[in-house]
């Protein structure tokens, strides 16, 4: 259970609105922004970081879809957009992974509260997935430059390459500096000697 969320809804329609300002707090939830527009719920998000977006799809200035990106690209939060409508053109674009649910109104209770569960738990879900991935983009950069300065020792102290490592291990211990670290300054200096 998702409990004591900060929320940032937004509806054209001030019945709306009004339904998650009642709603959501008696879920455990605070609504943090109630925006009319878009462009005045990007605002909102800007300023009060909300934990989760709850929007409608169509209205005035920016649609939800589109302002649920611009929320993404500048505060990675999960969404869930809200519509009347559920054409194909609408789902395929509300498909963005920062769109965790897609609900259809009128809204009943018992559909939000597990929708917002559901929502939270597959954006941290996904943010894990994406920081995994993030870390062995960043393993295997790191190797790279490390087999790179192994072959710059190999050929240079005309070692082999236990030999190497096990001196870019000795450098980086003495020097108290990651192995990576020291792995990229042997790179850099035999770039410079072989400078013309």
């Amino acid at each position: 259970m998702s409990h004591n969320l900060r929320i940032a809804v937004a509806d054209d329609e001030p019945d709306m609105r009004e339904y998650f300002q009642r709603i959501l707090p008696t879920l455990g939830h605070s609504v943090v922004s109630a925006a009319k527009t878009g462009k005045e719920l990007v605002a909102d998000c800007l300023s009060h970081h909300p934990d989760l977006v709850i929007s409608d799809v169509k209205m005035p200035e920016m649609d939800g879809i589109d302002a649920a990106s611009e929320i993404y690209r500048q505060n990675p939060v999960p969404v869930i957009l809200v519509s009347a409508y559920h054409d194909p053109e609408l789902i395929a674009r509300a498909e963005a992974d920062h769109v965790m649910a897609y609900l259809v109104k009128p809204i009943k209770n018992a559909d939000l509260e597990p929708a917002i569960n559901l929502a939270m738990r597959r954006f941290a879900q996904f943010q894990d997935l994406r920081k995994e991935a993030a870390d062995l983009r960043q393993a295997l950069a790191d190797r790279k430059i490390i087999e790179r300065a192994k072959g710059v020792l190999m050929k240079r102290a005309n070692l082999d390459e236990q030999d190497a490592f096990r001196r870019l291990q000795k450098l980086a211990s003495e020097k108290n500096r990651k192995l990576v670290d020291i792995a990229s300054m042997i790179v850099t200096a035999d770039e410079a000697l072989d400078l013309k």
